[in-house]
């Protein structure tokens, strides 16, 4: 099972140049597609005199949602090649916009799949891509007794405290790596009494 993939840990931006034309790139780590749209929201507000705001986006561990938009150019001439430069890279959770500037010259579509997938290009060069496991938060529910057992096999496994909560009954909420979720009963199964809940 994958659980993890590439992205990018923080905002990027690029920038290409052609026969008087200005390429102005932006790439944001992205959870979801509330997020892309905030993002293109005020992209289009920072720049609404440009004439085109085209962009690209990939999300989640198997890479298959995912969507290019050419905004008023030629079919294919942008959101495309926006999209080549995540694949490429093999990235998700990203989104990509490029704000073009028209600088009075004609590029033909030839021209535009270039400029737009070099300024696409420039914003992950001053990318830091790190790669992002997918985690499970779960609970343990265990008596008080039980306490140094259950402490000692979190530290051994070195699975995070994220909340804990100590009466006669016990809770800890910890987190795994997505393909390591069915090790739990291994981890704790030695231990009477104690509850996991995913």
């Amino acid at each position: 099972m994958t659980d993890s993939f590439l992205s990018i840990e923080s905002p990027s931006k690029g920038l290409f140049k052609v026969k008087g034309s200005k390429f102005i790139s932006y790439a944001f780590p992205v959870n979801s597609e509330d997020d892309i749209k905030e993002h293109l929201k005020k992209i289009k507000k920072e720049h609404y005199s440009a004439r085109h705001h085209c962009f690209a986006w990939c999300l989640g561990v198997e890479k298959n949602n995912f969507r290019a938009n050419d905004d008023g150019e030629p079919s294919s001439s942008a959101g495309k090649p926006i999209l080549g430069q995540i694949q490429k890279l093999d990235l998700s959770d990203i989104l990509i916009v490029v704000v073009r500037y028209f600088g009075g010259t004609l590029l033909g579509v030839g021209g535009l799949i270039q400029a737009y997938k070099a300024a696409a290009a420039n914003a992950l060069e001053h990318a830091h891509i790190k790669e992002t496991v997918e985690t499970v938060t779960f609970e343990i529910k265990f008596e008080y007794p039980h306490i140094k057992e259950v402490m000692y096999l979190l530290k051994k496994t070195k699975l995070p405290v994220l909340k804990k909560e100590f009466n006669l009954s016990c809770k800890i909420s910890s987190e795994i790596r997505k393909s390591e979720v069915d090790s739990l009963s291994k981890i704790f199964g030695n231990i009477d009494g104690v509850k996991i809940n995913i």
